[in-house]
């Protein structure tokens, strides 16, 4: 089995204009869209895992006045 932190392969259709929306805002940035992609996945679990954590706090200690 190997290691979860290894690199894996994910394929995926997407529609031409939105491949040719994601390669402008790729190359806007100098970035590959491979790399934009991923940032932009990385981004999103981020602000995901900070607003649930937000609210577990809010929730333990219940919301400021």
């Amino acid at each position: 089995m190997g290691s979860p932190t290894g690199s894996k392969v994910l394929s995926l259709r997407i529609d031409g204009e939105l491949l040719d929306r994601v390669r402008e805002h790729a190359a806007k940035r100098g970035m590959s869209v491979q790399d934009y992609v991923i940032r932009t996945l990385i981004r999103e679990d981020f602000d995901e895992r900070f607003k649930t954590s937000v609210d577990e706090t809010e929730r333990f200690y219940g919301r400021a006045p």
